[in-house]
């Protein structure tokens, strides 16, 4: 088996079957799911930290990733630096990483329902109550967790420094 194939089996439209498939198989395994979200373009070392923080709240981490247009719809023109493809074959690389899941809309809403996330994870400049899909988490029992950043990494920073040459 290639390294390719191991890593793009980890990817997945939100629409799917397998993608069914496997959050029923978690489901029947009885594992803690966690599920985040985010464009995650220049894939840093905040967002590392950030992911194997989710990673240790569960058994598996399901990422869902903003597509090419709903990235741009959020962050604007010229966003995202890298393509959906190169996002999301990047974070599923990362062993700590169970799927990754590519979806259009602007907020997760219909995949949270879909996957019906044990814990669901945003950084912490977000309020517990104001995250998308916390209602559907909490009410199936789950939990909502906030995790902080780690300073000095963010891809606006970074994008940032590199138009100003230095």
């Amino acid at each position: 088996m290639d390294l390719e194939y191991l890593v793009q089996k980890k990817v997945f439209s939100s629409d799917s079957v397998e993608l069914q498939r496997l959050v029923a198989h978690w489901r029947f395994k009885n594992l803690k799911i966690v599920f985040t979200n985010g464009c995650f373009d220049l894939v840093h070392l905040g967002h590392i930290d950030y992911l194997t923080r989710a990673a240790e709240l569960g058994d598996v981490l399901a990422v869902g990733l903003n597509s090419d247009d709903s990235a741009r719809r959020i962050k604007g023109e010229g966003r995202p630096i890298m393509d959906q493809n190169s996002r999301s074959l990047l974070l599923a690389s990362f062993l700590f990483v169970d799927a990754v899941i590519i979806f259009d809309q602007e907020t997760p809403l219909e995949l949270i329902r879909l996957i019906q996330p044990d814990i669901l994870v945003k950084g912490a400049d977000y309020k517990p109550e104001k995250i998308v899909g916390a209602d559907i988490v909490t009410g199936n029992g789950g939990e909502v967790v906030t995790l902080p950043y780690l300073q000095g990494y963010s891809t606006s920073f970074i994008e940032k420094k590199i138009r100003q040459g230095s």
